[in-house]
């Protein structure tokens, strides 16, 4: 099932995604001169968990347009993006190329990365808005993870909070919307259709994607030997009550675990 969401993933962000980011942020050069004038700004998620990137290897896992991966090489880090579609490659490149700082992209499945041990080892991996979805099973994903990161190596992963899926504020109580723990695959819009002329939407393919529970994605960490140290929930801006975003912070652990039993 992985190999199927792949293909229809990689086929949907093979379609117009160059287009939408120029659309919503601009030229590649345009880009560029507002991730020069202040990188600290889009990591400022992840700055507090790394401190200083200057000379730090980081891999950035679905790092789509760069736009993560750049402000870190503009503070100093060594920086590979691994993501599936040539389309944001392009994007990523020319403003790398205009921001005048190396950019490693692998247009690549992550789980199918060519040669990946020659990738050698990193100090932080990097996962950030809207990915896990794309993944029938998050172990092997988070084994990657393990495999890429040097001892003493840290993930830092920010995505949509489950929560928010499944809930919704009304003006007196909070109304589910779905149910929380369904699990199956379902197809939806690309994550870039918003940003593109509303003429231009039906000519995009969709994707294919899963919802994972709070459990799921800590367990998966958990079973991967990565030593949870954080699990910060970013509240809504729209409803500071309600979690919008969450931040795991996890370690390399190098000590074999035993396995718990079910």
């Amino acid at each position: 099932m992985q190999e199927q969401l792949s293909r229809a993933n990689k086929a949907a962000w093979e379609t117009k995604a160059y287009q939408a980011w120029v659309q919503h942020h601009g030229t590649p050069e345009a880009l560029a001169e507002v991730l020069k004038q202040d990188p600290r700004h889009p990591l400022r998620y992840w700055l507090k968990y790394i401190g200083d990137p200057s000379g730090k290897k980081v891999l950035n896992l679905l790092g789509s347009h760069g736009r993560k991966a750049i402000p870190l090489a503009l503070l100093g880090a060594e920086v590979t993006v691994v993501d599936i579609s040539a389309e944001n490659r392009r994007y990523a490149n020319e403003v790398a190329a205009a921001a005048g700082v190396e950019l490693s992209y692998i247009c690549s499945d992550v789980l199918h990365i060519p040669d990946e041990d020659s990738l050698g080892q990193f100090d932080y991996v990097l996962m950030e808005f809207g990915v896990l979805h794309y993944f029938t099973d998050l172990l092997p994903l988070f084994s990657l993870v393990h495999r890429r990161l040097g001892a003493g190596g840290r993930l830092l992963l920010t995505d949509f909070h489950p929560f928010a899926r499944a809930w919704k504020p009304t003006e007196t109580l909070r109304q589910p919307t779905g149910d929380y723990f369904d699990n199956t695959i379902r197809e939806g819009e690309v994550a870039f259709a918003r940003l593109l002329p509303e003429a231009e939407r039906p000519e995009l393919n969709k994707v294919l994607t899963k919802a994972w529970t709070v459990e799921g994605i800590l367990a998966a960490v958990a079973a991967n030997r990565l030593y949870i140290r954080t699990f910060e929930e970013i509240p809504s801006a729209a409803d500071p009550s309600f979690p919008e975003f969450y931040t795991l912070v996890a370690d390399k652990v190098e000590a074999q675990l035993t396995p718990l039993k079910p």
